[in-house]
C-alpha cells in the first residue's frame, strides 16, 4: 500500500473510532467513573467531598457488584447512627447506585441504626428482591474523621477505597 493508501486507511480508521466514541453514550457502553469524577460528582451532589461520601460510594459500588445490578435497579434504606454527625454516607450510596428519593428508591429512616454503629444501609435489588445489609461500626468513625482532617478530597477517596473493607463495614 502506497503512502496515499495508508493515509486514506488511517483516516477511515480514525473516523470510525471518532464515530464509535460519539455513539458510545447512545449504546450505553459502560463507563466507570474515575476517582476525579467521583470527587466532582460528590461535591456537586453533597456540597463537599469527605470520607463519609467516599464510604457511601464504596458501599454502593459493592452492592451493585454483589447484587449484579445496573444503576436504578436498587432500593436503599439508610439508618444513621447516633454518633454520625449527618447521614452523609447515603449521598455517596445515592450517586453510586443512582437510587434517589424522587424515584422512591432511596430513603433515610426516621429511626437510628443500632447502638455501636455509625450507620446501616439496607440495599435491595428491585427486580430480584435480593438484599444486602451493610453495617458501619462505630469504630470506623475515628478513622473517617482523621482522613477528613488530614487529607484533601483526592486523598480521602484513595484512603477509603484502599482501606480493608472489614475496617469500614460488615456485609450481612
Amino acid at each position: 500500500m502506497g503512502g496515499s493508501g495508508r493515509r486514506t486507511y488511517l483516516a477511515i480508521a480514525l473516523g470510525g473510532l471518532c464515530w464509535l466514541g460519539w455513539l458510545a453514550p447512545v449504546l450505553a457502553i459502560p463507563h466507570q467513573e474515575t476517582p476525579e469524577e467521583w470527587v466532582e460528582l460528590g461535591r456537586r451532589v453533597h456540597g463537599g467531598f469527605g470520607s463519609y461520601i467516599t464510604l457511601g460510594i464504596r458501599i454502593g459500588l459493592d452492592a451493585r457488584e454483589r447484587l449484579n445490578a445496573e444503576p436504578r435497579e436498587l432500593a436503599v434504606t439508610y439508618y444513621s447512627g447516633a454518633i454520625a454527625p449527618c447521614p452523609c454516607v447515603v449521598d455517596g450510596i445515592m450517586i453510586a447506585t443512582v437510587a434517589t428519593p424522587g424515584q422512591g428508591s432511596l430513603q433515610v429512616a426516621d429511626r437510628p441504626s443500632p447502638p455501636n454503629t455509625f450507620g446501616v444501609a439496607e440495599i435491595r435489588h428491585r427486580g430480584t428482591g435480593a438484599t444486602v445489609r451493610y453495617v458501619i461500626p462505630a469504630s470506623a468513625k475515628p478513622l473517617l474523621d482523621e482522613w477528613n482532617a488530614t487529607l484533601n478530597a483526592a486523598g480521602r477517596y484513595d484512603a477509603v477505597m484502599g482501606e480493608p473493607a472489614e475496617r469500614l463495614f460488615v456485609v450481612e
